[in-house]
């Protein structure tokens, strides 16, 4: 062979590079030919595609499930693979992807692209959930555009997510019956991709007939709480075994122990409200959650001031009145006294991750034994 048959010219390129892009091309039209047309293949793909999905919903890397029921048939390696990869992939949100240096690149880019073009002749949809409003992305499309931020936030969060789930229903000739779309929010809060996922889902397993309540309630996980659902569901369960093996499984994942105490927080601020208002006859746990919410808010609301819109665990009448059932109606409803001692040892606890930095498994379980033991 000699050097001009190795490195070609413009004109005529080396053999070996036509015979490379003549398999590219082969291969490429073989393999990419009506990709994405079909639906996954039941039940093995949708089954190995659910089960990562679900592990990465709940936080819960140790054991695999599939539709919220144990799935011990295959190694876990594989799921953690397929997990790890839809684990927080968000280029706006607060997260490892979000940070990584490309993702700050890309995003540069983008705006790069929206500086020149017209504000007056362009609309721009990004969907990304959760979003982190200090990115300096956020902050020039809020001074330069007119900027709307819909979904999961503020007093419209709730009907910008349920017209999502309608939309998607809707292309698949699917309907929800009464209740049924403030129950799927409720369980899987503001992340508008599983939402689509779920609403798929539940398209399918309805069939013909409209999505019932019961149907989400059986099929979809509850991940609204994110990845530390597991341990606050059995520490206000008041089942003390189960929250400190919830416990082990969060580390043994590599979990770290502060997000723990602020979801113990969230919630356990949610309940002492709740628990007021309950003593004090304003509202009551009926079967579509807390009866009397809108009631109790024309009297209270007022007392949030501009907070009063924001969903946020210190505002009880921002949040969804099923899911606040739930969360009350679940297990017996801890007393005032001890979900504000409750508050008070969280605190306890974050003071002691302080001066114990690297015992900090040990800091929660001690914690939640002195919670739940007395």
């Amino acid at each position: 062979m000699t050097d001009s048959e190795i490195s070609g010219s413009p004109a005529n390129p080396a053999p070996w590079l036509r015979d490379l892009l003549f398999l590219a091309v082969i291969f490429g039209v073989g393999f990419g030919f009506g990709l994405g047309r079909a639906a996954l293949a039941n039940p093995d793909e949708g089954r190995y595609a659910e089960i990562p999905r679900e592990m990465a919903a709940s936080g819960d890397w140790v054991t695999p499930r599939l539709d919220g029921v144990n799935y011990f048939e295959k190694p876990p390696l594989m799921y953690w693979t397929v997990a790890a990869e839809m684990k927080d992939v968000n280029f706006l949100g607060d997260s490892g992807p979000g940070r990584f240096e490309s993702t700050e690149l890309l995003v540069g880019d983008l705006l790069k692209i929206l500086e020149a073009v017209n504000p007056a002749e362009t609309a721009v949809l990004i969907t990304a959930a959760p979003v982190d409003r200090r990115r300096a992305f956020l902050k020039w499309c809020e001074k330069n555009a007119e900027f709307v931020l819909v979904g999961g936030e503020g007093a419209g969060g709730d009907e910008a997510l349920a017209a999502v789930v309608l939309a998607e229903a809707r292309a698949l000739g699917a309907t929800f019956a009464p209740g049924a779309v403030e129950v799927l929010l409720a369980k899987v809060g503001v992340n508008t991709r599983l939402l689509v996922e779920e609403v798929r889902k539940l398209a399918n397993y309805a069939g013909t007939g409209p999505v019932e309540e019961a149907h989400v309630l059986e099929l979809t996980p509850n991940v609204a709480e994110g990845d530390f659902f597991e341990t606050a569901e059995a520490f206000f369960g008041g089942n003390l075994p189960q929250t400190l093996d919830a416990l082990q499984r969060h580390f043994f994942a590599g979990g770290d122990a502060r997000p723990v105490i602020a979801a113990l927080q969230n919630r356990n601020r949610l309940l002492l409200q709740v628990r007021a208002l309950l003593d004090a006859g304003d509202v009551r746990i009926g079967p579509r959650g807390i009866d009397g919410l809108p009631r109790a808010a024309g009297i209270y609301a007022e007392k949030f001031g501009e907070a009063a819109g924001v969903k946020t665990s210190f505002n009880v009448f921002a949040q969804n009145a099923w899911y606040l059932g739930k969360l009350a109606g679940g297990s017996k409803l801890p007393s005032v006294r001890r979900l504000i001692d409750n508050q008070q040892d969280f605190i306890t606890a974050f003071e002691n991750l302080h001066r114990r930095p690297a015992e900090q498994e040990e800091v929660l379980r001690e914690m939640v034994v002195r919670c739940l033991a007395t």
